[in-house]
Order: C-alpha cells, then sequence, then structure tokens
C-alpha cells in the first residue's frame, strides 16, 4: 500500500488532501496517515499541513525505485528494474532470474552487497549505501565467438557517462576496469549462459565505488571513489540512470559490435595503451607494450622481438597501474 501511496504522491507533484488519498487507495484516512509515516521512516520526506494534505518532498537519498525511474530515459535497458534491500550479488540473482526467462533489459540493484564478485573470483563489498552494485541482462542473438565487444562496450559507456557527469578523467583499464589516475573506481564482471553455440543471456555486473572512503587494507592502495576524487556526495538513483542510459546508447548505436569509430574512441579513453604489460600465455609469463585494441576487444601487445599477439582474456598487469 506504501508503494501505490507513493506513487501518486510522485506523479501529483503537488499536495493531495489525505481524504483523496484515503479514496484512491480504499483505505482510511488513519490507514494514510500510517503508510505517510512508514515512508518518512524510510527516508522519503514528506510535508502535511491542514486542509492542504501530503507533500513528497523528495525521496530517500538511496538506490531507490521511484527515483531511478523518475530519471530513467531508456527503452529497453531497465524497463524491468528490481531495487533489493540487500543481497548476495547482483549478478548471481539475475542469472538465476535469467534461467526463468526474464526480458531482455532486466536490471538488478541493491542497496547492499555482500558477496558482491570481481574478476578471478574476486570480491567486491562495500558498507550500506555507499556504492552503486547494480546488474544489467542481455538477450543478444550473438554465436559464441561474437560476445567479446560487450566488456568493452560497456566499459566505454560507464567511462563516458562519468567523464560527463563527475568531471573526472576517467581512463578504461583492459579489458574491465575503470579508474581515475592509478585507482580503480569501477569494476566490470561480464558472465553468461550459453548452449553449444548459442548465447541464452549475457549478465553484465558493475560496482561503483561512489561514496566510499575507506577500503579493506590489501586494496587501499589502489581504490578510490568518487567521494575521495571530487569531495562531491552525487545523487545514487540519478547517477544510476543515467549510466543506464549510456549503456543503451551504446550499446544499440554499435549493434552490440566495436566498429571503427567506437574502437577509436575505446582506444583514446584506454590507459593500457602504450604501457608496458604482462600475461600468462601457455603457463608461461610474458610482457610486452599493449599497442591497440581489435575490432573484437583483444588487446594487441609487441613484445620486444617486434612480434604482436593478441590477448582476448584473462589477468593482465599494467605497469604503473595497480
Amino acid at each position: 500500500m506504501k508503494n501505490k501511496l507513493l506513487h501518486i504522491l510522485t506523479d501529483a507533484n503537488q499536495y493531495i488532501s489525505g481524504q483523496s488519498l484515503a479514496k484512491s487507495l480504499g483505505i482510511s484516512r488513519q490507514a494514510v496517515w500510517k503508510c505517510v509515516n512508514t515512508l518518512r521512516q524510510e527516508g522519503c520526506v514528506i510535508e502535511s499541513a491542514p486542509n492542504k494534505g501530503y507533500l513528497l518532498v523528495s525521496l530517500p537519498p538511496h538506490i531507490n525505485e521511484f527515483a531511478i525511474k523518475q530519471h530513467l530515459k531508456t527503452s529497453v535497458i531497465g524497463k524491468k528494474l528490481i531495487v533489493l534491500d540487500t543481497v548476495g550479488s547482483t549478478n548471481d540473482y539475475l542469472k538465476s532470474l535469467g534461467g526463468d526467462g526474464c526480458p531482455n533489459g532486466t536490471v538488478v540493484t541493491t542497496r547492499e552487497q555482500n558477496r558482491g564478485k570481481g574478476r578471478l573470483g574476486r570480491s567486491w563489498i562495500g558498507n550500506r549505501d555507499e556504492n552503486i552494485a547494480f546488474s544489467v541482462l542481455l538477450r543478444p542473438q550473438l554465436a559464441l565467438r561474437d560476445v567479446m565487444p560487450i566488456t568493452p562496450l560497456a566499459g566505454l559507456a560507464i567511462c563516458k557517462a562519468l567523464r560527463k557527469t563527475t568531471g573526472l578523467d576517467c581512463r578504461i583499464k583492459w579489458p574491465n576496469d575503470i579508474i581515475v589516475g592509478k585507482k580503480k573506481l569501477v569494476g566490470i564482471l561480464t558472465e553468461m549462459s550459453a548452449e553449444f553455440d548459442a548465447v541464452e543471456y549475457i549478465v553484465i555486473g558493475i560496482g561503483v565505488n561512489v561514496d566510499q572512503t575507506e577500503f579493506p587494507e590489501d586494496i587501499a592502495h589502489k581504490a578510490t571513489s568518487i567521494l575521495l576524487q571530487t569531495g562531491m556526495y552525487y545523487e545514487k538513483s540519478r547517477l544510476l540512470a543515467t549510466l543506464l542510459g549510456e549503456i543503451e546508447r551504446v550499446f544499440t548505436r554499435n549493434r552490440l559490435e566495436l566498429p571503427p569509430d567506437t574502437l577509436k574512441e575505446y582506444v583514446a579513453l584506454c590507459a593500457t595503451i602504450g604501457k608496458s604489460v604482462a600475461f600468462q600465455r601457455n603457463g608461461h609469463a610474458v610482457s610486452g607494450t599493449a599497442v591497440d585494441v581489435t575490432a573484437s576487444g583483444g588487446l594487441r601487445v609487441m613484445l620486444s622481438d617486434g612480434t604482436v599477439l593478441t590477448v582476448s582474456s584473462g589477468e593482465v598487469t599494467v605497469q604503473g597501474i595497480y
């Protein structure tokens, strides 16, 4: 009932009487009053005045469905939006829905994620309401060999949105991190379900360090947040809507591919290019200089003898960037 009440107050954008609310909801005015108090306890600012009724002044500062939808301007991404209070991992939650047939563009986000995942089994954990954690499900009609551009496209979208919104000089650390200077601001983890050569669904998990000011000792030297970099607090629901909007624009415009113009834009923002890198190849350590990114999203590395190898996946260490 409180959600229906909040919908009415949000749409009204002016004072609405308790009697009108009671009639619309089919409840008593006393029940309306109780719902209003519950919403206030959850962070909504609602004014009340005799002979006027109730006015919604502001929604909660934390991630919430109503604020996200107020700012969301997408056609597909986020049209099915699930906002959780707490979850182990948004990726795991959305993968379970993917197996049950949830639609293309479904988004799951949460106020608290306590078993967030990074690459290679690493954990990603922040305090409640400090960061933005969300996952997007896609059902592209792609073969397995054609899915590689999705992660760099997601990275490009997030990087562009954060540069525009915060003014930070965000860069992409190939293949899946967004950095500021030498520190990580955003992590991206792409997972998928496929049968034979056909992709059933892809889940892109994204974690943005927003208000976090302290990090575990083992990553404190290489992690940062928007607050630490700008000294400013950003409304998380609005910021999430902005990120989702840019993801849809980048994915739609490029049809989940990396055409020449977009690839050029990605390379220009890729902090890995020109740096000394190291990686594993057939169980052996290999090092060289990152020189380019391929049309499928692979990293081209020139070795000391002039040989150029393409790295398609796996861990790449970049000199000077954690």
